[in-house]
């Protein structure tokens, strides 16, 4: 079954792939159609991974992503940060300026510097625009040379796929093989010597980039036939290693290590608390708290972890225990409000977050909860204002649509509710009852921006081979 899956996935990819190949003209890929390579991407990606959805987690990644961007000339596009939960090692970019680091390659650093590290490098890929010239450059080689690199790459996400993609992409590349290996060097050489400067120019310790790859490294077994996804899609570590030290060696005096943040450390305890395996992460902490009881933070995993798993009663003397050392903490605040409003207690939680919403900054995720429970009031007019005022905020959250839609449904106005559903499933990759969605909104909205999102959306959904489900529901 798990094989099945993963030839249905090279099947969709490739199909996509030579579409958009075929339709690339002669020069290079213009920004617009990077930027429409990202969405087919995304959608691909939406519907076989899970794309963590934790404000807190993706704030911070983002935070550094941006700082490092700040040392760059204007570019062409608005970068965006993701986190797959995926337990393997890999981090990759998209056309357009989207990023993608597995869970499991977060919770294997140890600071900040090794997180900036791996963003530069995907960063300059980005700004080099790699992907997209290889596409480009692949239609004047073999289109299917070029799919079946693409597919190779991307399939080496999911964890035990990465002999599947090195299947695809060693039976399509055939005589261009050489060829595309050296290119692929040459990629990795041009992003580490670009990203090396970004972290210098950022004040980051090119330290964090060196180390991360070694542990990367240290996945790969003697004698084992089990590569570490990320040296499938990023190859010639051992020479990035070798570089990046002879680099680090005439440099040695320009940068400070960042110790771990209380940010860092938040972000990974998010991260194991509420995706980590329940039983191992019950664990964990226990220990955490066992063996260092005035440390709050083991307490603050502890609560989400038991939120998480229906018991939220206990889980609020945890988070109140962290509350005591800053009792207007709003990210501490929000998760109270959450918990609140999970466990049915709609007015404490209502209290909480409008206390939340009072305060300096913006938390996403009360604001959602917030908003969540004006609707358990049937106050959908405040409901959408918090909906809204959120995806200003943040349009990325992708739960907001779902629930700002149901709002507007609620208020009888319905070329919004469709208008904000099709989003919605658009960004959850299910592509039919986003296009069912769209075309409602289409026929009753007035709003232009809107109307241009649908017809640039439903562009991209009717160039989409059909999904499994799809083709079972004709």
């Amino acid at each position: 079954m798990a094989r099945r899956h993963f030839y249905r996935i090279i099947s969709l990819i490739l199909a996509t792939i030579l579409l958009l190949v075929g339709a690339v003209p002669a020069g290079a890929i213009s920004i617009k159609e990077e930027q429409e390579l990202s969405q087919q991407f995304m959608l691909m990606i939406s519907r076989y991974f899970e794309i963590i959805e934790d404000p807190q987690v993706n704030d911070y990644i983002g935070q550094i992503g941006r700082k490092i961007l700040s040392t760059l000339p204007p570019q062409p596009f608005n970068y965006h940060f993701y986190v797959i939960k995926e337990e393997v090692y890999n981090a990759f970019a998209i056309p357009a300026g989207c990023i993608f680091v597995n869970s499991g390659l977060l919770l294997a650093m140890d600071g900040e510097d090794e997180l900036a590290g791996i963003l530069s490098h995907e960063i300059a890929h980005v700004v080099s625009r790699h992907l997209s010239q290889r596409i480009d450059r692949s239609k004047k080689i073999d289109l299917a040379t070029a799919a079946g690199m693409v597919a190779g790459i991307f399939l080496g996400i999911a964890g035990g796929s990465a002999e599947v993609g090195q299947a695809v992409l060693m039976g399509s590349a055939a005589a261009g093989q050489t060829a595309a290996l050296a290119y692929s060097r040459e990629d990795e050489s041009q992003a580490d010597h670009l990203g090396l400067g970004y972290l210098e120019k950022a004040g980051y310790s090119a330290d964090g980039l060196l180390e991360i790859l070694k542990k990367i490294r240290g996945k790969q077994w003697f004698g084992s036939n089990q590569v570490p996804t990320y040296m499938m899609t990023h190859p010639a570590v051992e020479e990035r290693i070798v570089y990046i030290d002879t680099w680090m060696a005439t440099h040695k005096d320009q940068f400070q290590e960042h110790p771990p943040t209380s940010q860092f450390r938040r972000m990974q305890l998010r991260l194991k608390a509420l995706y980590g395996e329940p039983d191992a992460m019950t664990q964990y902490f226990k220990n955490g708290m066992a063996h260092a009881p005035s440390n709050t933070e083991w307490a603050y995993g502890y609560g989400l972890l038991l939120a998480r798993i229906g018991r939220r009663s206990e889980a609020l003397p945890y988070l109140q225990q962290v509350l005591a050392k800053n009792a207007m903490d709003p990210l501490i605040l929000g998760d109270v409000g959450k918990i609140y409003f999970e466990n049915g207690q709609i007015k404490d939680a209502l209290r909480v977050l409008q206390g939340v919403d009072s305060l300096p900054g913006t938390n996403p995720e009360a604001l959602f909860y917030l908003g969540r429970a004006y609707m358990e009031q049937s106050d959908y007019p405040a409901a959408a204002d918090i909906f809204e005022r959120l995806l200003q905020h943040q349009d990325e959250y992708t739960p907001a649509y779902r629930f700002l839609g149901e709002t507007y449904g609620k208020l009888g106005r319905m070329p919004e509710a469709h208008y904000f559903l099709g989003i919605y499933h658009f960004r959850k990759g299910e592509a039919r009852i986003a296009f069912h969605h769209l075309k409602r909104a289409e026929k009753g909205l007035q709003d232009p921006a809107k109307l241009e999102v649908i017809k640039r959306t439903l562009e991209i959904l009717g160039k989409l081979p059909k999904s499994e489900e799809e083709e079972q529901s004709r």
